[in-house]
């Protein structure tokens, strides 16, 4: 497990990765703690960690604006806000935060708050689907699928590092997959975490990729990724 604080307090950055050392300590886990001064160098570094603790009043660019950024580059880390302005909890909603920490840190509070953090990450990380193509099998982490394609009579997987074709069909791979997904197409079953907007008829992934919206399932995807949109309220 990988875990990041970006803070640019040093000394109030020292404290926080005491406390969590502590909480990997009772608990009997192990992570790698990474630490950060500004958005711009987590942003930098490219990494995906399982969890975030991030301020918000950071030099440069805020810690909201740096969790805008990696959802939108398709980032599905567990988030935990920690500072001292309290007036911006409602907009950590926006970037599915989930806890929002006000200072001077309250340790069960945190405690309670990496709790559930280290369990969705645990179990996100856990579900997988494995894909076998003639002599080639292939393990696939289901929160790293973007969306799915059938193209020239294969399906198609995007992830957010690879791309993989097998012979079986969408109908098949659906229920394997969890409720983020929807069939928005006959060809096409959508990540819904990973919708950056919508046009008439289409639905524009990370990345760029646009995938076809039928008419029929115009109005259920609309109201399913409001829901998404929801899900960590």
């Amino acid at each position: 497990m990988n875990i990041v604080i970006c803070e640019d307090e040093i000394h109030f950055a020292t404290h926080l990765n005491d406390i969590v050392q502590q909480y990997l300590k009772q608990k009997h886990f192990y992570a790698t703690i990474l630490m950060y001064s500004s958005g711009e160098e987590f942003l930098y570094s490219g990494g995906t960690p399982d969890i975030i603790l991030m301020d918000i009043k950071l030099s440069g660019k805020n810690g909201m604006d740096t969790m805008k950024r990696l959802r939108e580059a398709g980032c599905s880390s567990q988030v935990i806000f920690i500072t001292a302005y309290p007036e911006y909890v409602f907009q950590a909603f926006d970037v599915d935060a989930i806890q929002y920490l006000e200072k001077p840190i309250n340790q069960p509070k945190l405690f309670s708050a990496l709790d559930k953090a280290w369990n969705r990450a645990v179990a996100d990380n856990g579900k997988a689907i494995i894909l076998t193509k003639k002599a080639i099998v292939s393990k696939v982490r289901i929160k790293d699928i973007i969306y799915c394609e059938v193209f020239n009579h294969q399906t198609i997987i995007h992830t957010l590092s690879d791309q993989y074709s097998y012979s079986g069909t969408l109908d098949s791979l659906e229920p394997e997959l969890d409720n983020h997904f929807f069939r928005c197409h006959r060809s096409y079953l959508v990540n819904l975490d990973y919708v950056v907007d919508k046009e008439p008829g289409v639905a524009v992934m990370v990345g760029g990729s646009k995938v076809f919206i039928s008419r029929r399932k115009q109005q259920e995807f609309t109201m399913r990724l409001l829901e998404s949109c929801r899900r960590w309220e």
